[in-house]
Order: structure tokens, then sequence, then C-alpha cells
């Protein structure tokens, strides 16, 4: 049912109007009178022809001389073609009115015409301005199905730029691991096989499990964790149930990679990660901290921190934070998502 509203919502207003234009006509001329003797057949009879006569002007109009007149802007065009079958048409429904109530003398005096006339061009007018609001409708709907196909598509293309991004790290990973014989390699290729997995497939939703995206997450640290042979301090922590919660996918993942590109190496020895997801509520709150192996400034290079804020701003413009503190010797991230 709501979905047929939906795709006749326009259908559905004219005949709503129609329909109550109709019962107040018909109460007007039937019951609204004091006189006893009321012909509710003849009122009836009066309020079909009129609402007749009222609807052809006014669709006359909706459909034919309003379409031509925004198409030309040529006003005194539209004058002629309106004001012609009006003329027309007002002549007919005074003919059929006069047929209908014979004997009564407002049918046939000058203040019917004149009522009829300026009542009919006021409903004339209603329905033409029904139409602006509909065409402004219609327009607004087609621009925000473009900005949701152009947001879409941005998404897409963010989320594709995060694969090459990835395995560019990874490889290098994997390579130094396979030069030094490194008996970790294999357990490596499964790890990545898991993370491809969910970067393929399950990434491909517009949201997934929390509880996924920490899994991606785990797996990575596993990985970076045999690339340095355990021997960085690496502290992971969730508060909540991430079950529960949905989010966008490889949102948090850039920060992640950040840390440890700039943060560890496997001969620093005060280096160190600590990761923190909390959940509050319909608030995620992720920080992560990590030590500095130099001065230099260590945001995610390249579409790293570019792509991780422009996918927050098109997925949670408005409910999100992010402060990002570059101190001397700790690099910090702290990321607020309002999630709906």
């Amino acid at each position: 049912m709501q979905s047929f509203l939906q795709r006749h919502r326009i259908l559905v207003l004219h005949l709503s109007f129609w329909c109550v234009y109709f019962s107040f006509f018909f109460y007007q001329i039937g019951f609204s009178r004091r006189d006893d003797d009321v012909n509710l057949m003849r009122a009836f009879q009066n309020t079909v022809s009129h609402v007749c006569f009222v609807a052809s002007a006014a669709y006359l109009n909706y459909f034919v001389c309003l379409p031509r007149f925004l198409k030309h802007k040529n006003i005194p065009r539209y004058f002629f073609e309106f004001s012609v079958p009006f003329a027309a048409l007002v002549f007919i429904t005074v003919q059929v009115k006069r047929f209908q109530n014979d004997g009564i003398g407002y049918f046939y005096s000058q203040k019917f015409i004149v009522q009829l006339v300026v009542g009919s061009l006021f409903i004339v007018v209603f329905i033409a301005l029904l139409k602006f609001v509909e065409d402004w409708f219609e327009l607004e709907a087609k621009k925000k199905a473009l900005e949701n196909e152009k947001l879409n598509a941005e998404l897409r293309f963010l989320k594709a730029q995060i694969n090459p991004h990835f395995l560019f790290n990874t490889l290098n990973n994997l390579y130094a691991l396979a030069f030094a014989q490194s008996p970790n390699t294999t357990e490596v290729i499964a790890k990545l096989s898991q993370m491809m997995r969910y970067m393929i497939y399950d990434s491909n939703h517009l949201k997934v499990p929390l509880n996924k995206e920490i899994e991606y997450m785990e797996n990575y640290i596993s990985l970076e964790k045999l690339r340095l042979n355990e021997q960085i301090p690496i502290d992971f922590t969730v508060e909540g149930d991430p079950k529960t919660i949905q989010l966008v996918p490889l949102i948090l993942i850039a920060f992640l990679e950040n840390a440890f590109k700039h943060g560890v190496s496997n001969n620093a020895k005060d280096a160190w990660i600590r990761i923190n997801i909390a959940l509050q509520g319909q608030k995620l709150v992720y920080t992560i901290q990590n030590s500095k192996l130099s001065d230099k400034q260590h945001e995610p290079s390249g579409i790293g921190l570019q792509n991780v804020r422009r996918r927050l701003e098109l997925s949670y413009a408005g409910n999100y934070s992010l402060d990002i503190h570059d101190e001397q010797k700790r690099y910090a991230v702290r990321l607020e998502i309002n999630l709906p």
C-alpha cells in the first residue's frame, strides 16, 4: 500500500483535492440552505456538472496551455490559447446549468456567470500552482538521485584505491620475509588470503558488522607481528559488543597502517602501538597512538589520510570528529563517529 502511494502520490493528491472540492460544493448547494424543500438529485447533478467544468478548465491549462507557456515563454499566446477554450467551456456549462435548473432566475443572471468564471479561475490557478510544486519536487528528487549516484561512485572509487595501497605495503612485507627465508612466510600468505577475502567480498557492502572490521584489523596486526618477530609491544583493546554495530568498511585501517609504517621498525627498541575501540551507546570512539621514529610529519601519505577523510565526509558528514596530535615522540589519532 505504501509503495503504491509513493508511486502515484501526484495522482492521489489530485484525486483527494477533487473529492474534497466535490464534497464541499455538494454540501454548499444541497445542505447549507435553510430551505427544507431541497432536491438532492438536482444538487448532485449541479455538483457533477460544475466539477466536470472546473476540472476540464484546470487540466486544459495543466496539461496543454501551461506546458506550452513554459516552453515558449510567450504570455499573449498563452492567454489566447487558454481564454478561447475556457470561454467555450463557460458557454457550455452555463447552458447545461440553465437546462438543469430551468425556471430558476439566478442561473440566467450575470451574477451567476461572474461567480462561475471567477470561482473556476481560482481553481485553475490553484491546480497550476500544484504543477509548479510537483515540478520542483521532481527536480529536487532528480538532483538528490544524481547526488547519491555521484557519492556512491566516489565511494566505490575511494574503496578501489585502498586495495593497491594495502597490497603495496603488504607485498613489501612478504618480500622481506621470503628474502630472509622466514618460516612465517606461509602463515603470512594465509593471513593475507583472509584479508583479501574480506576486502573483495565483505567490504562491497555499504556497511559491515564492526566485528568483521576488527577481525580484519587483527589479521593485519598479526601479519605485522610476524614481520617484526614479535619484538614490538602492540596493545589492541575493544570495549563493548562490536557485533551490534554496523560501520562503513575499511575506515579504521588507514590509521593502523600509518602507525606501523611510521611508528615502528625491526630495530626500534622503544617502539610501541596502542589501539582502542570503545562503543558508547551509538558512538564509536577509535583511538590509536604510536611512537615516532623521527620528528617528521607522520600522517598517512598519498591517498591514505585524504582517502579516509573523504570517505568519512561522504558517509558520516556532520556525525564524526577527527583529532590528530603530532607530538615529538608520540603520534595520536582520535576518531569519534555517531552511528545512526
